[in-house]
């Protein structure tokens, strides 16, 4: 009889154990951080949609900012994560490379091209590609990311505007991100060309508008789910705050085009 007991203390003991190393996980898991990786077009409404996220999911994000080649370099080279909000071609590469869950990709947002001077300067005519052309000419120095999904946008435009020789001279470029606006906001660059949400309501610019439509184009963006994420759940979760409706208002006032059905 007392061997019975002791038998069935031991289970029970064990079964205790067992459940409270269970409980122990299950908490540790619930109180991680989610990782995002964000291109800096996207930063701006993940900055403002981040306690709405974080309601959803029941978790701290942590946030990376980048131009989405940055994000998907460190990506390719083992660099964890949970979440990408990144260009549609970049979590197109990431599925290849099977970094990204195939069926996790939801578009949620498109942006477009914008011009930006520095707080309290002289305003200047983007209006038409002429006015375009002029502001080009007439500006001293001109910068952008090097990196960005825009650069083809931009380069573009100065062919078809016929000034690329005239303004190689005033290119001020740079990989790293927030560099471009600092440039303008210490006077180094007299205009900035770069996504709108970059430069809509940043601290120390003033944006001017888009590109002329005959040049303007637009990048995508998609979130999508890391392949090594442990709590996939919560990873589409954190997307789909930007397809509701509160998510799709930040994202017009932050510039973007809300593109989710």
């Amino acid at each position: 009889m007392r061997v019975a007991t002791r038998i069935g203390s031991v289970v029970m003991t064990v079964a205790m154990v067992a459940l409270l190393c269970l409980f122990a996980r299950n908490t540790a898991a619930q109180s991680s951080t989610v990782r995002i990786m964000s291109s800096d077009g996207v930063e701006p409404a993940l900055a403002t949609l981040r306690p709405q996220i974080e309601k959803s999911i029941a978790r701290k994000i942590d946030v990376q900012s980048s131009s989405s080649q940055n994000l998907v370099n460190r990506i390719k080279t083992g660099e964890p994560f949970d979440v990408a909000l990144l260009t549609t071609g970049t979590i197109d590469d990431l599925v290849k490379a099977g970094k990204i869950r195939p069926d996790s990709r939801v578009p949620f947002a498109r942006a477009g091209v914008g011009v930006g001077i520095r707080s309290g300067a002289l305003k200047v005519d983007i209006s038409t590609p002429e006015a375009m052309k002029q502001t080009l000419l007439n500006a001293k120095s001109i910068t952008f990311n090097s990196t960005g999904a825009t650069t083809a946008i931009i380069t573009k435009m100065f062919d078809g505007l016929g000034v690329t020789e005239a303004v190689k001279s005033k290119l001020l470029t740079s990989a790293v991100s927030g560099v471009a606006q600092q440039n303008v906001i210490d006077g180094k660059a007299d205009l900035i060309l770069i996504l709108i949400p970059e430069v809509k309501g940043y601290p120390g610019l003033d944006y001017m508008g888009p590109l002329p439509g005959a040049f303007q184009s637009y990048i995508n963006f998609v979130g999508g789910v890391s392949t090594n994420t442990s709590d996939p759940a919560a990873a589409k979760a954190a997307i789909q705050v930007f397809t509701t409706q509160a998510g799709v208002a930040i994202l017009r006032d932050k510039g973007m085009e809300p593109t989710a059905q």
